[in-house]
């Protein structure tokens, strides 16, 4: 598993790297957008692949054959990225009222009645018998949850690992609560200075398999895992997405450890 301390020193060296010239920021934020949208949707059974998530995002064609909720989907998760993002960069706290918008829009033409509000039902696990916070509670335990947002006190991604499990064991939507989960993990990953993660489709099977383990047995081990590599891997493709570029200019020595991480990382995954 991916330490704490190795993502603490691609931290670090990103923070070097700092202020990234322009078209690395647009480079990235192009293929975030369209990878964490893909790969996030797909988890909740989106069918549209990368590259036709791709043309929906920037050319604003239905795909063929695909439904109309599919490419609804795809468009309320870029928006809600969007809005994300411009929370990353406000100094405002991470309120309920920020969480419903961030589900408002990622259900947008899907349930209008639904979004932006808390289930007003109790529900299981798809699947399992696991059994979520009855709705009546719905309103205490958000108000906690944002409260710990604000308070918690640990390693970054450590905070996101914990605030993605505990926001959808809460379940508060009746439906989008994966996606708002992994959108609202990425807004603190991007508020401390980490680059988005992405929880790719491939590996859903362990990843339900890690939260089932979190919530019924409280061992985060494998959601750790998962979390931690998602983390090493952005910063992999971030770090040589800089480096490439001419504008950068960097000490040698943290060029040299830059490489040798990332060739070590892939050598290893």
């Amino acid at each position: 598993m991916t330490t704490l301390e190795e993502l603490s020193m691609a931290h670090r060296w990103l923070q070097e790297i700092r202020p990234l010239p322009a078209e690395v920021v647009e480079e990235l934020r192009h293929r975030y957008e369209v990878g964490l949208t893909h790969h996030s949707t797909a988890i909740e059974g989106n069918t549209l692949s990368q590259s036709e998530t791709q043309i929906v995002i920037e050319k604003g064609i239905t795909i063929g054959g695909k439904s109309m909720l599919e490419h609804l989907e795809i468009i309320g998760h870029k928006e809600a990225l969007d809005f994300v993002i411009e929370l990353a960069e406000a100094a405002t706290p991470i309120g309920e009222r920020e969480i419903r918008e961030i589900h408002a829009l990622v259900m947008k033409g899907q349930d209008a009645g639904d979004r932006g509000r808390y289930r007003n039902l109790d529900v299981k696990a798809a699947g399992t018998e696991y059994v979520y916070p009855s709705h009546l509670r719905l309103p205490e335990l958000m108000e906690s949850f944002v409260v710990w947002l604000e308070t918690a006190k640990t390693h970054p991604v450590d905070l996101v690992t914990e605030a993605h499990l505990r926001f959808v064991t809460i379940h508060p939507f009746r439906d989008g609560n994966g996606r708002v989960g992994r959108l609202l993990m990425n807004l603190l990953l991007l508020r401390h200075g980490y680059p988005i993660a992405i929880l790719r489709v491939q590996q859903r099977a362990e990843y339900i398999a890690a939260l089932e383990l979190a919530q019924s047995s409280f061992n985060r081990e494998a959601l750790d895992r998962l979390v931690r590599n998602a983390v090493a891997q952005s910063f992999c493709e971030t770090l040589e997405t800089a480096l490439s570029s001419t504008s950068v200019v960097v000490h040698e020595r943290v060029r040299q450890n830059v490489t040798h991480w990332i060739e070590g990382y892939f050598r290893e995954s």
